[in-house]
């Protein structure tokens, strides 16, 4: 992956990546939010696999 669009970008930074390139810094409590809805999503996707 490339910083060179957002170099103030820091290990541990959240960051938003398209492309192989990371293009904006995330708030980190917007990006544990994100995480979440994702978990809450996949959860379901996988409860609704059950037969």
């Amino acid at each position: 992956m490339s910083i060179a669009l957002v170099p103030e970008a820091q290990v541990g930074d959240y960051v938003i990546v398209h492309v192989g390139h990371a293009i904006g810094i995330v708030d980190p409590e917007e990006a544990q939010k994100t995480l979440a809805m994702f978990a809450e999503m996949q959860a379901g996707l996988a409860a609704e696999a059950q037969p």
